[in-house]
């Protein structure tokens, strides 16, 4: 027969095996996060967050995963371009879990698979670029990057959100090498630079002395064409002044024969007194000849017989 003090025993073992069921038996899942849930082994849901009841000592809590958004680092890695460059190369990963289910029992680390999954792609996009090309254009290589590792991983409940190169760095005798192909770059350009200046210099130069041998012939057209105009009307005048004095010797008018000798003579004179070699001149004048010839060009005039 049991007593009342066993029996007592009995309820308060009872209240904390229910009490401890109990607990045992209501999750709290935080805010971010996912829990699976199995029984006997097999899964069987996700708890979101908020309060949850599960069949205590049958339905465990196998993976507790975030469901926020996590960034991963990829440590420095060895890469060598299609042109045989070695270059140091490190990025980061932003990825988020959004099905617990996949990402608890696809893969078994799913951290070292998105991390190797990632160095493996980044020696396979690099790979096939060029030095030139995998220095200047990061950001094709970080959309090729994305793309190939979010379907990677889409089977893994997983969404890579970006993939982003952080330096890319080649080794320190590549640098060497390409600081002197720059230098050379740069004084090939000077020397062109200098070359062209030189051509266009020697260009404008012709073009200015072809303007002058163009502008010194007009001119020297213009005045050729001024001297034969002017010989033109001298011999007008000659001519003009020839048929004044015929005129007048036919009248009988001996002072235009005074004249014409007086012209001749004067013209003579002074050829003689303007001569390079001419040092003193001494010569016979008959004053009253020459005063002669004058008083007849003075009559000629006066009678209106000369050209003016």
């Amino acid at each position: 027969m049991i007593g009342f003090g066993d029996f007592t025993i009995f309820v308060l073992i009872f209240l904390i095996l229910a009490v401890l069921l109990v607990f045992m038996g209501v999750k709290s899942v935080p805010q971010g996060q996912q829990w699976t849930v199995e029984r006997f082994g097999k899964y069987t849901k996700s708890l979101d967050p908020g309060l949850h009841l599960i069949i205590p000592a049958i339905d465990v809590i196998s993976r507790k995963l975030s469901m926020m958004e996590e960034v991963m680092d990829i440590p420095s890695q060895n890469v060598i371009t299609k042109d045989n460059a070695l270059v140091h190369v490190d990025g980061v990963v932003f990825y988020q879990i959004i099905n617990a289910a996949q990402a608890a029992y696809q893969v078994s680390n799913l951290t070292n698979a998105i991390l190797n999954l990632t160095i493996t792609n980044i020696r396979s996009v690099l790979g096939s670029m060029i030095l030139d090309e995998a220095l200047s254009k990061r950001d094709i290589i970080n959309t090729q990057l994305l793309k190939i590792v979010d379907d990677a991983t889409n089977p893994w409940g997983v969404k890579v959100l970006r993939v982003e190169i952080k330096d890319i760095a080649p080794s320190q005798d590549l640098i060497d090498a390409m600081a002197r192909q720059m230098k050379a770059e740069r004084e090939k350009r000077a020397v062109i630079l200098e070359a062209e200046g030189q051509r266009q210099a020697e260009i404008l130069e012709a073009e200015g002395e072809k303007q002058a041998v163009i502008l010194e012939a007009e001119g020297r057209k213009e005045s050729a064409f001024r001297d034969a105009e002017a010989r033109e009307r001298f011999a007008q005048a000659e001519a003009k002044a020839t048929e004044v004095i015929s005129e007048a010797i036919r009248n009988g008018e001996m002072q235009a024969v005074n004249y014409l000798i007086a012209i001749k003579y004067m013209g003579a004179v002074n050829n003689l007194a303007t001569a390079d070699n001419t040092k003193l001149m001494l010569m016979p004048l008959e004053t009253s000849g020459v005063i002669g010839a004058l008083a007849g060009i003075k009559e000629i005039i006066k009678a209106g017989t000369f050209p003016r």
